[in-house]
C-alpha cells in the first residue's frame, strides 16, 4: 500500500476554503432581510450555517486524516443504511414534509436528509464494487446490470420523496464513475434512450414538472407562475453587470426571488459582486474538480481513482446544475450550490465527501 505524504493537496484546501468563506458571506447576505421578516433575528441562517460548516470541517478534518481505505470496509452498511432511511422518510409521521417534498427526517427545524447522505453512500460503494469487478464492467448482464440496479432503486426511492435535482445529481456521478470504470459506451447510449423516455414519463406523470418545463421554455407565458423564479433570477444577474452593486445592496433579496439562500443564491451573488464575482466563484469550482481528478489520476489504485471520480462528480454536477438553473440554461431542479448555499445536510456531508478526496490526494504516485 503507498505511503501517504504529509500533507493533502493545497490547491484544493485552499479552494475549498475560499469557497465556503464566500459561500458564509453571501449566505447572510442574501438571508438577513428574510430572517428577520421571519424570525426578528437577520444572523438566523448564518449562525445555523456556521454551525453546519464547523460540524462538517470537522468531519472534513477526521477524514483528511483517515485512510480512505477504511471506507471500503463500511460501503456496503453504508449503503444499506441509506436505503433504510429512504424508505423510513417515505412513511407519514416519520418523514417530514418540506416545500412539498417528504425529503428529511428530524424534530421541528432541525433535520437530514437521506438523499444527501445516499450520494456518498453510493459512489463509494459503487467505487468498491467496481474496483473488484473491473474486468467484468464491459459485460452487460454480469457487470454493468448489477450497478445500474442499484442506482435506480435509490433514484426510484428519491423520485417518491419527490426530490429531482438530488436524484439527478446522484445518477450523474454514478454514470460518470460507471464510465470511468470501464463500461461500454454503447451500453450506456442505449440505457440512456431509455432513460430519456423514463425521464419523459416522470414529467408527463406529475403537472408541476411538466410546467416547470414549460416555464423554463418560455418564463414569460406565465410571469407570475412557472416562470416567475427563472424571470426574478434574470433580474438579479443582469443589473449586477461587471463588478456589482455591491456587497449587501442586492434588491431581489427583498422578497423578488424564492429561496435566495438556497437554489438561487448565486443569482445574488452574481448581483452584489457581478461578473467578477460570478467569475471568482465558478474559477475555484474549476480549480477545485480540476485537482480531484488529479487526485484520482494519481491514486496508487483503483478504489482510489475511482472514489475520487464519484466525489468530484457529485461537486462537478450539481454546481453544473445550480448555475444552469440560475442563468435560464435548464428547467428549476430546487439543487443547491455546494458549499456556497444554506443547508446542513448538504453542507456537512460534501465535507466530509471532500476530506476523503484531500485524504486520496496525500496517496499520489
Amino acid at each position: 500500500m503507498a505511503r501517504a505524504k504529509s500533507t493533502p493537496d493545497v490547491w484544493m484546501l485552499v479552494s475549498i476554503a475560499l469557497i465556503l468563506a464566500i459561500g458564509l458571506i453571501m449566505v447572510y447576505s442574501a438571508s438577513a432581510v428574510l430572517a428577520f421578516h421571519e424570525f426578528g433575528d437577520r444572523f438566523y441562517y448564518v449562525k445555523r450555517q456556521v454551525l453546519f460548516a464547523t460540524l462538517g470541517i470537522g468531519a472534513l478534518l477526521f477524514t483528511m486524516n483517515t485512510d480512505y481505505h477504511v471506507w471500503r470496509k463500511w460501503a456496503k452498511v453504508g449503503l444499506i443504511a441509506c436505503f433504510a432511511l429512504l424508505v423510513m422518510v417515505l412513511i407519514p409521521g416519520v418523514g417530514v414534509v418540506r416545500g412539498g417534498a417528504r425529503s428529511w427526517l428530524g424534530i421541528s427545524s432541525f433535520g437530514i436528509q437521506p438523499s444527501e447522505f445516499m450520494k456518498l453512500a453510493m459512489i463509494l460503494f459503487l467505487a468498491k464494487l467496481l474496483s473488484e469487478k473491473q474486468q467484468m464492467i464491459t459485460q452487460f448482464r454480469r457487470g454493468l446490470l448489477p450497478s445500474l440496479t442499484l442506482v435506480g432503486l435509490a433514484f426510484g426511492l428519491i423520485m417518491l420523496q419527490p426530490d429531482l435535482g438530488s436524484g439527478a445529481v446522484m445518477v450523474g456521478a454514478s454514470l460518470l464513475l460507471i464510465y470511468i470504470a470501464g463500461a461500454r459506451i454503447t451500453h450506456l447510449a442505449s440505457l440512456a434512450l431509455v432513460g430519456a423516455a423514463g425521464l419523459v414519463g416522470l414529467v408527463l406523470a406529475a403537472p408541476y414538472r411538466l410546467n416547470r418545463i414549460t416555464g423554463f421554455l418560455d418564463p414569460w407565458s406565465d410571469p407570475l407562475g412557472t416562470g416567475y423564479q427563472i424571470i426574478q433570477s434574470l433580474y438579479a444577474i443582469g443589473p449586477g453587470g461587471l463588478v456589482g452593486l455591491g456587497l449587501g445592496m442586492s434588491r431581489q433579496k427583498f422578497s423578488y426571488l424564492p429561496e435566495p439562500q438556497t437554489d438561487f443564491i448565486f443569482a445574488i451573488l452574481s448581483e452584489e459582486l457581478g461578473f467578477i464575482g460570478g467569475a471568482a466563484i465558478i474559477l475555484l469550482f474549476l480549480i477545485l474538480v480540476w485537482r480531484g481528478m488529479r487526485a484520482a489520476i494519481s491514486a496508487p489504485d483503483t478504489f482510489g481513482s475511482l472514489l475520487a471520480i464519484g466525489i468530484i462528480g457529485i461537486i462537478g454536477v450539481q454546481v453544473l446544475i445550480n448555475i444552469g438553473v440560475v442563468i435560464g440554461a435548464m428547467p428549476v431542479t430546487g439543487i443547491t450550490l455546494p458549499l456556497v448555499s444554506y443547508g446542513g445536510s448538504s453542507l456537512t456531508l460534501l465535507l466530509t465527501a471532500l476530506g476523503i478526496l484531500l485524504n486520496i490526494s496525500r496517496y499520489s504516485r
